[in-house]
């Protein structure tokens, strides 16, 4: 066999091993990256090891530092409670206000995992007590989470943007945010509506946690410091890795929180996934293998179906895999070279609907959000039966997720 057809089965391989199995396919990758490049292939180790990504490993690693810092000193907790506690009304407006919440936190940059695992305890203490069904309270929180999560400062945005620019899709990072955006609002709308958020009674919440302490100074320095680097990145272009560890040391220098707990919730296993995935996925392109993925791809669908067609096949395996360690990192470079093979259709259309048809289906219990939200119960039955929902609920999103794109991602690329 040709060593592209060797290739192909490599990463075939890993993606199998991130649905089937718990082992960090980021090592897998590498490892047969080294296998089927060097052994296989020809190439130089030099040649390999070129395909790391060090930017996207600097960025990832500056950016889950800063925010790290903020959660290790509390500042996260404290600006979610009083957002919490400020959204103290009708019981009927609490599922909104968890979804606004959730995606507020997701979208200044800790992303999606980050801001369930902060929101969540919380929504699921106040729904449960109001009377919300905790299957609406899990929908709000995970959707909302999602909504933000392709933000171009938080850590999924990035390796979708980054991936993107690889691909000479570079510089839509607003289409990118909005396109998601968009998708998760209509879907939690849908939710909030169809489970009856809108005819909870209207009656007065009243709080079921401690009120919220004041910031300690060493928090409002993180808050501070995190609000001058978000208008930094935003309105003055500043690098976003570098200045993350910039304003991580800043923080760290005023001894405002503990570097040794910051280090230890930067999720180095997911960025390890993303890395040890882009270096085979180099390795695919200098071998031609990524040419046979693209074509086997492109035979699932016409220029027409497209865009849909990729949301459901990105869903379905994000199901079950990593969405941003493995889906995003194998397909986002593969937009162009599917349009070209399915003779039609638009790039940068089939990349959204890659990034909403993967993250639409992330409220399952089998990946990390959904799991966060099953776990805040501490009733086995109640646990139980929320898990069954957010599956079914989870696996109906892959064909939710095709519709969507199929009908919107066109638009939404030529706006």
């Amino acid at each position: 066999m040709s060593p592209a057809i060797w290739s192909l089965i490599a990463l075939i391989v890993a993606i199998v091993a991130s649905v089937a199995s718990r082992v960090n396919v980021g090592i897998l990758a590498i490892a047969l990256a080294w296998v089927v490049g060097v052994f296989i292939a020809g190439q130089k180790p030099e040649t390999l090891i070129q395909g790391f990504p060090a930017s996207l490993f600097l960025t990832l690693a500056g950016v889950t530092l800063l925010f790290g810092l903020a959660q290790a000193n509390g500042t996260l907790g404290r600006l979610t409670g009083s957002a919490l506690q400020l959204t103290r009304g009708a019981t009927r407006w609490l599922p909104l206000s968890f979804f606004l919440v959730a995606g507020l936190v997701s979208t200044v940059g800790p992303g999606a995992v980050a801001s369930v695992a902060l929101v969540a305890p919380i929504a699921m203490a106040v729904g449960l007590s109001a009377g919300v069904p905790p299957f609406l309270t899990a929908l709000m929180v995970a959707n909302g989470a999602n909504a933000g999560a392709l933000s171009a400062i938080s850590s999924v945005g990035i390796i979708a943007n980054t991936k993107m620019a690889e691909a000479g899709l570079g510089g839509h990072e607003v289409k990118v945010w909005f396109a998601n955006f968009a998708a998760h609002v209509l879907v939690g709308g849908a939710a909030y509506f169809a489970l009856g958020g809108h005819r909870l009674p209207n009656r007065p919440v009243q709080p079921t946690h401690p009120a919220t302490e004041p910031m300690s100074p060493a928090q409002w320095t993180a808050a501070g410091v995190i609000a001058i680097w978000i208008v930094g990145v935003a309105f003055f272009k500043f690098p976003v890795g570098l200045s993350a560890f910039g304003a991580a040391a800043v923080i760290i220098l005023l001894r405002s929180a503990d570097e040794v707990a910051a280090i230890r919730l930067i999720p180095l296993g997911v960025i390890l996934m993303v890395s040890g995935v882009s270096v085979l996925i180099a390795m695919l392109e200098k071998t031609g293998g990524m040419e046979l993925f693209t074509t086997m791809l492109a035979r699932l669908a016409t220029g027409p179906t497209v865009n849909g067609v990729i949301a459901f096949v990105t869903g379905a395996i994000s199901t079950y895999s990593s969405t941003s360690g493995v889906v995003l990192p194998a397909f986002l470079p593969t937009s162009a070279d599917i349009v070209a093979k399915v003779g039609g259709g638009d790039p940068l259309a089939v990349a959204l609907s890659i990034n909403v048809g993967s993250s639409l289906v992330d409220v399952s219990p089998l990946s990390t959000l959904g799991a966060i939200c099953v776990a805040t119960l501490t009733d086995p039955a109640a646990a139980r039966r929320l898990f069954r929902q957010l599956l079914g609920w989870g696996l109906s999103m892959t064909v939710v997720g095709a519709l969507l794109c199929q009908l919107f991602a066109g638009l939404i690329a030529r706006w």
